[in-house]
């Protein structure tokens, strides 16, 4: 059996900030199009899913080429939603859950999750960060900052900053970015174990994996890509590729 290397898109009509996010049109196209067009760009990608639990949402995704899935409403992840696809395809042997929500995120950076959890044997799980050089950046607890060890493997996520500084000058401080890659295994592993006092307490689901010994691998890249999440976020993604402002 062919070991495939899939894009999986979670993308939900629901959101507290932004209803109906996915199907938000710029330039005459909804932005999970946007972002279904630029994961189907990247090399060494078999195939890219849109996974959703929205008929508009489905239906929308399939006008334009796209595969797609219905999932169940149940889920309170995307980690979730996309294992609930993995599943259904024992071809796919490595993962990579790209946010539908950001449709400027470089293929590079992609290309940067797949090498992490493909080529490196001892990773479960890869992800990306970026260095943080802005100090109310690093105290904004919105922004999720990371902490690695010298073979670029995360040690700890928290919203507080890591690390503490008492001696100042010594260390960077590095930003999580809300992409990951997995192997299969390690994909319906974490998905299966239950939350972990470290995740309830900074609401951060990855922590689970690194509380039961998952090794995460982390690449640092110099960009941000920039994710739609408000209505301010949206109008400034127009402007950017309709040319006037909104």
């Amino acid at each position: 059996m062919n070991k495939q290397t899939a894009i999986i898109i979670p993308a939900r009509y629901g959101s507290s900030r932004l209803e109906g996010k996915p199907l938000l049109r710029a330039n005459n196209k909804p932005i999970i199009q946007w972002v279904w067009e630029k994961a189907s760009k990247c090399k060494g990608i078999d195939r890219v899913i849109i996974a959703t639990d929205d008929e508009r949402i489905y239906n929308t995704c399939k006008e334009f080429g796209a595969e797609v899935e219905m999932t169940s409403s149940e889920h309170k992840s995307g980690s979730d939603r996309i294992a609930e696809v993995a599943l259904r395809h024992p071809e796919i042997a490595y993962i990579i859950n790209l946010q539908g929500d950001e449709p400027l995120i470089e293929d590079s950076n992609i290309e940067l999750v797949r090498k992490g959890v493909v080529e490196d044997e001892s990773a479960d799980i890869s992800t990306l960060v970026r260095e943080i050089k802005d100090m109310d950046e690093v105290n904004n607890p919105n922004l999720v900052k990371c902490i690695f060890d010298v073979n670029n493997f995360a040690m700890y996520f928290s919203r507080a900053k890591i690390p503490y500084e008492r001696n100042e000058g010594k260390s960077k401080f590095y930003g999580h970015l809300g992409i990951y890659g997995y192997k299969r295994d390690a994909l319906f592993k974490m998905t299966s174990l239950p939350q972990t006092t470290y995740e309830m307490s900074e609401s951060l689901e990855q922590l689970r994996a690194l509380q039961n010994g998952m090794k995460i691998k982390v690449a640092v890249v110099d960009n941000v890509p920039v994710g739609i999440d408000t209505l301010e976020d949206f109008k400034k993604f127009r402007t950017l590729v309709e040319g006037v402002v909104v």
